[in-house]
Order: structure tokens, then C-alpha cells, then sequence
């Protein structure tokens, strides 16, 4: 519990605030040129917010010959997502990814554009990786780019899901729409890059994601004071007999973030050099699960 409240009052404190406006300021950065580099070079349209904003660009040069500006469009489709945060989510968690919304569209209006390659495959691939990272970022200083990452975070903490798959179906929408309005090509390169950029995403932020500990230890107690100090989350203790010495043995049952699970199993080994443990993927988990709050 020391732990966590130490952690709790760091995640307050000014020095904190000022490095999450900065790193968010570098990926909205990030996300810009690589919209006007990779994406616009390549004629993608990836998933999201970004995507469905670029889809409409499209739509409205295409049939109607006018051109939007991705500012506008991109701050009235993310009116919607901006609100479920406000009212759901977090108010400086919301501010901050409203930060990150309108100077990801100014950037992306305003800067200049310097294609990398023009290969579409390598486009997708790496572009989609960019992307991933930058978003990756927004959401480990407690923000996100907006559109479907209010949905995926809130289907998170009100459900207890990775929302991985949801966001993966909800971006193939867009690229189906894209594919029967345009060129089914472009299409499927942008589910490549669309893929790309949710696999970093899942590899580099492991909030929402659960890890399973089975701990065979001599020292239950301790071993459940380590678990609770570091992530607020309570164990289970199982009385148990070892098969080959025949002799007591106790098991501590708990489930615990996938982001925490290391620093609890370093801890772990260190109150008990002589524990067992077997961290397992969690895929969902229903009940009283503690879920440290956004602000």
C-alpha cells in the first residue's frame, strides 16, 4: 500500500503533469508527420478518428470536388469520444488527449510533407509502427489521440476486456468503406498499416491487459504484502502439498495488470528466493477487480 500511494501522489505532482504535456506534445508531433509522410504518400486510410477524417477528405475531393480541412473534421468526429471521457473516464485525462487532438490536426494541416519512401508495403508496415508508438506514448503519460481510443478505454475499465479485437473490428469499418468507395488496394494496405499500429500498441501499453500469478511460497504473508504494496490488489492462499517431498506447501493466487506483473514477481523473488512462480495471460476477469482510476 506504501508503494502504491507513493506512486498515486508522484502521478499529482507538477514535475509529473509538465513531462505528460511534453511527451504528448512529441507524439502528436510524431503523428502529424507521419500522416502527411507516410499516410497521404501512400493514399492510406487508416482506422479511427484519423482514418474516418481522411475518408471524408477523400469523399468530399472525390465526389464534391471541395477541400476540408482535417482540423474541422477531425475535432467534430471526436466531439462524440471527447464527451464519453469527460463524463466517464477522467476530466485531466480527456484534457490532456484534447491537447493531443487539436495539435495533432494543426500539425498535420500546417507542416510540410517528406516522403520517406514510396513503397505502399513498407509504408504500412513501418508507418503503422510509428503510429503505434506514438499512441503508445499518449497512453502511458495518462492521454490518448482520441476517436476509438475513448471507446477502447472505456469498454476497458467499465468491462474488464482488452478491447483489442473491438478497435481492430471497428477500424475494418472504415477500411471496408474505404475499400468500396475507392480502390480496394489502398485498402488493404491500410489494414496492414492499421494492424501494424495496434500490435505496437498492445506490445508497448499493457494497462488493460491482466497477468494471472500462481506463487508456490514458505512465506505467504509476505509474498501477499509485496502484491498489495505495489498494485492495491489483494491475494488468495491456497494450503497445498508438494508431490515429490511430501510437505506443506502454500499457493498465492492473484491477478494483477500485465504492466505490474515484473516489478511484483522482482519483488516476489526478493521477500522469498525460494518461490515458484508462473505468471499466466488473463483474457477477461469478471468480479471486484481493482482498476487504478484515470484522472
Amino acid at each position: 500500500m506504501k508503494q502504491y500511494l507513493k506512486d498515486n501522489k508522484k502521478r499529482q505532482s507538477f514535475p509529473w503533469l509538465m513531462l505528460r504535456l511534453v511527451v504528448c506534445s512529441f507524439a502528436s508531433l510524431v503523428m502529424a508527420m507521419n500522416i502527411n509522410s507516410f499516410v497521404h504518400t501512400a493514399g492510406l486510410i487508416p482506422g479511427g478518428a484519423s482514418g474516418l477524417t481522411l475518408l471524408l477528405q477523400e469523399v468530399a475531393k472525390k465526389y464534391f470536388g471541395l477541400t476540408l480541412p482535417y482540423t474541422v473534421i477531425n475535432l467534430a468526429i471526436n466531439a462524440v469520444p471527447v464527451y464519453i471521457g469527460f463524463r466517464f473516464i477522467g476530466k485531466k485525462f480527456t484534457l490532456l488527449s484534447c491537447w493531443v487532438i487539436v495539435l495533432t490536426s494543426v500539425l498535420t494541416d500546417v507542416l510540410p510533407a517528406y516522403p520517406v519512401t514510396r513503397d505502399p508495403l513498407l509504408i504500412s508496415v513501418f508507418g503503422g509502427v510509428i503510429n503505434g508508438t506514438a499512441i503508445s506514448l499518449c497512453l502511458m503519460m495518462d492521454a490518448t489521440s482520441g476517436g476509438t481510443d475513448f471507446i477502447s478505454i472505456f469498454l476497458s475499465e467499465r468491462r474488464g476486456i482488452d478491447s483489442f479485437n473491438i478497435t481492430l473490428a471497428i477500424n475494418a469499418c472504415i477500411l471496408v468503406a474505404a475499400g468500396i468507395l475507392f480502390d480496394w488496394s489502398k485498402a488493404l494496405y491500410s489494414i496492414i498499416f492499421q494492424y501494424a499500429s495496434t500490435v505496437s500498441i498492445r506490445i508497448l501499453y499493457r494497462k488493460y491487459q491482466k497477468a494471472t500469478l500462481f506463487i508456490v511460497t514458505n512465506k505467504p504473508r509476505e509474498v501477499c504484502e509485496v502484491i498489495n504494496d505495489i498494485t492495491n490488489h489483494g491475494a488468495t492462499i491456497l494450503e497445498g502439498e508438494g508431490s515429490y517431498e511430501h510437505c506443506e506447501r502454500n499457493v498465492v493466487y492473484s491477478v494483477v495488470s500485465s504492466a505490474e506483473a515484473n516489478r511484483v514477481v522482482n519483488k516476489v523473488k526478493l521477500a522469498d528466493p525460494e518461490a515458484f512462480v508462473n505468471v499466466m495471460k488473463t483474457e477477461r476477469v469478471t468480479g471486484r477487480f481493482y482498476q487504478r482510476p484515470t484522472d
